[in-house]
C-alpha cells in the first residue's frame, strides 16, 4: 500500500494509477489546472451548450440527475442561470424506508427554485432483495443502487429525446478512477466503467426470483443505444476551477441546502454536506475503509490538501479519527430494513475485510495495520 506523495490517495483506489513520481493522478490533475486554457474551456462549454439546445426536441436542452443535494443544487443554478439553459431534473427517489427527511426536503428546496423534476421509483420488494444480495454476496448493498441511480438517467434522456446530459465531478480526473476516463476531460460516455459499476454488468442481478424485465431500471443502455440517440454526457465539474465537496457544499447551503448534524464519528466525515438523502452509506464506506485503507475523511482531506487549506499532516489525524467510523444505530437500521441480525451483519462484513491491512484486537473490532499517510510494506 502506498500512499500519494502530496495528498493522502491509497494506490488501493480501484483502477487508479501513480505516476513515475508516485503523485496520484487527481493531484496530478489539480496541478494542470493552473496551466489550463480557460477561454479555450469556455468555447467547448459553449459549443456543448449549443448542442443542447440545437437538439431540443421535448422542450428540454439538457437533463440533469440529481439528488437535491450539495452537487446537483450547485449544477442545476448553473445550468440554468449561467449557461442560461432549461434542465430536466431527473432524481432517482429511495424507498420510503431508506430516505431521510433532510433528503426529501432537499429535492423540494431544489423543486421550489423553480425546476421540473421527474422522480423514478424503482419497485422497492426488488430494491430491498437486490440491495440485501449485493451486500450479502459483495458486501456492497450499493452496488445495484448505483446501477439504477447511474442508469435511470441516460434511459429517461433517450425515451425523452434530450441527448445531453450533465454530469458532476470526472471520475477519471478528480478522483483517480482511470477506467471512466473519455475522449475529452468533459466526456462522461465511460461512465458506465466506473468502480462501482462494473461496465454496467447486471448478471449478478437475476436470480429464479428477478427476471430481466423487472429490473429495467438498472440496465445502464448499450454502447450502441446511446450512439442512435446520440448522447452526450458531460463532467461539469471539469469547467469549474472551484469544484470541490466543500465549496459546493457550502454553496448549496447558502441556497436552502440541509446538512447533516450529526457527530463526525457518527458519520465517517467531518463536514456533513456529502450523501444527505440516505444514512446507509456510512456503513458503506466504513466497509470500503476496511476493503481498501481510505474512507469518505480521506476524499474530504486530499481535496483540501490540494486547495492548501490543510497540511497533509492535519489532515492526516483526521482521517485517523473518522475513516471507517459508523454509528451502531445506522448499523441497526441496515440490518432491520433486509432482514438480517447485527452479527450476521459482521460476519458478512468479516469476510471482505483486507487482512493485508487490517487485524482485529483483542476486543474483537478491526484495526489498521499502517499508519496513515506512510507507504505499508504487506
Amino acid at each position: 500500500m502506498k500512499y500519494c506523495k502530496k495528498c493522502l490517495q491509497p494506490n488501493t483506489r480501484p483502477n487508479t494509477n501513480f505516476d513515475n513520481r508516485g503523485i496520484c493522478p487527481a493531484c496530478n490533475y489539480y496541478e494542470n489546472l493552473k496551466e489550463i486554457d480557460w477561454e479555450e474551456h469556455q468555447k467547448e462549454l459553449k459549443e456543448i451548450v449549443e448542442f443542447g439546445k440545437r437538439h431540443n426536441h421535448s422542450g428540454y436542452d439538457c437533463i440533469i440527475g440529481v439528488s437535491g443535494g450539495k452537487d446537483s443544487t450547485r449544477q442545476a443554478l448553473f445550468v440554468r442561470n449561467i449557461l442560461k439553459m432549461k434542465p430536466l431534473l431527473v432524481c432517482l427517489s429511495y424507498p420510503p424506508e431508506q430516505v431521510t427527511q433532510r433528503g426529501v426536503d432537499n429535492i423540494s428546496n431544489l423543486i421550489a427554485h423553480g425546476f421540473d423534476c421527474i422522480s423514478i421509483n424503482p419497485a422497492p420488494v426488488v430494491w430491498k432483495n437486490l440491495m440485501k444480495k449485493g451486500f450479502l454476496e459483495y458486501g456492497n448493498w450499493a452496488k445495484s443502487t448505483e446501477l439504477a441511480l447511474f442508469s435511470s438517467v441516460p434511459r429517461l434522456a433517450i425515451a425523452y429525446q434530450i441527448p445531453l446530459i450533465w454530469w458532476g465531478e470526472n471520475p477519471a480526473l478528480q478522483l483517480g478512477d482511470l477506467k471512466t476516463q473519455g475522449k475529452t476531460g468533459s466526456d462522461g460516455n465511460n461512465l458506465k466503467h466506473l468502480n462501482t459499476l462494473g461496465g454496467g454488468d447486471i448478471t449478478w442481478l437475476l436470480t429464479e426470483e428477478i427476471r430481466k424485465n423487472q429490473i429495467l431500471q438498472y440496465i445502464y443502455p448499450s454502447d450502441e443505444e446511446m450512439q442512435r440517440a446520440n448522447l452526450r454526457i458531460v463532467f461539469l465539474g471539469y469547467f469549474w476551477k472551484d469544484w470541490s465537496l466543500l465549496n459546493n457544499g457550502n454553496y448549496s447551503a447558502l441556497r436552502g441546502l440541509d446538512v447533516r448534524q450529526e457527530k463526525p464519528e457518527h458519520i465517517g466525515e467531518p463536514y456533513g454536506v456529502t450523501s444527505l438523502d440516505e444514512d446507509w452509506v456510512s456503513l458503506n464506506q466504513m466497509i470500503k475503509y476496511l476493503k481498501f485503507g481510505f474512507g469518505r475523511t480521506t476524499d474530504y482531506m486530499n481535496e483540501e490538501i490540494r486547495k492548501g487549506t490543510i497540511t497533509r499532516e492535519e489532515a492526516i489525524s483526521l482521517v485517523e479519527k473518522y475513516d471507517g467510523t459508523c454509528s451502531e444505530e445506522n448499523i441497526e437500521n441496515f440490518c432491520k430494513y433486509i432482514g438480517i441480525s447485527v452479527q450476521e451483519f459482521w460476519e458478512v462484513v468479516d469476510k471482505f475485510v483486507n487482512k493485508d491491512l487490517f487485524e482485529k484486537n483483542a476486543e474483537g473490532k478491526w484495526v489498521r495495520k499502517f499508519k496513515v499517510g506512510q507507504d505499508y510494506e504487506v
